[in-house]
């Protein structure tokens, strides 16, 4: 195993947990119904590809996760998730920035397609908005040594996780034909 990376301070750590989920949580409802009227030099939809691609990463990592701790290599492991931390992170900025200058985009499929696309983001808007507090709790509790707790944490996180990042560029890739 290895050594803790923190000291232990619970108090502190749910406080700040707490506050930095409930803050991205409202910063993304807020900034999701603000459209700003800028010119951009390039088409603002990058944002929304460079989205699919981070999230593309992230599930990569998180499989790359999921096998280096089964094998055992914790400290692998540990690079790896931090770097998933840090790109989901980066897709946060990007999909405020994508949401601030895209606007928003209707989905313009129909019948089945149509029906499969809404169960989809149906599931994953509510999943996305829940998760980071998850997300954070498990890596506090390896973070401080605490590595039962992270593996209790991580049956839940994980999954919900790794389906956040998967359904995220299925919800691109559905939606990206109906960008003007």
């Amino acid at each position: 195993m290895l050594t803790p990376s923190f000291k232990k301070n619970d108090s502190k750590a749910k406080t700040f947990i707490y506050v930095v989920s409930a803050v991205v949580f409202a910063a993304v409802v807020i900034l999701n119904r603000i459209q700003l009227q800028v010119s951009l030099p390039f088409d603002p939809h990058v944002f929304a590809t460079a989205n699919a691609v981070i999230n593309s990463l992230v599930a990569v990592l998180l499989l790359a996760g999921l096998v280096t701790a089964k094998q055992k290599n914790y400290a692998l492991h540990k690079k790896i998730m931090l770097a998933a931390i840090l790109l989901s992170v980066l897709f946060l900025l990007s999909y405020i920035a994508h949401h601030l200058f895209a606007g928003e985009t209707k989905f313009g499929g129909e019948g089945t397609i149509r029906l499969i696309y809404y169960v989809i983001l149906f599931t994953h808007i509510p999943l996305a908005g829940i998760i980071l507090p998850f997300i954070l709790f498990t890596a506090y509790r390896a973070l401080i040594g605490e590595y039962e707790a992270h593996r209790k944490l991580t049956r839940i996180t994980w999954p919900i996780w790794m389906y956040v990042a998967v359904t995220g560029v299925i919800v691109y890739w559905m939606i990206s034909p109906y960008y003007q």
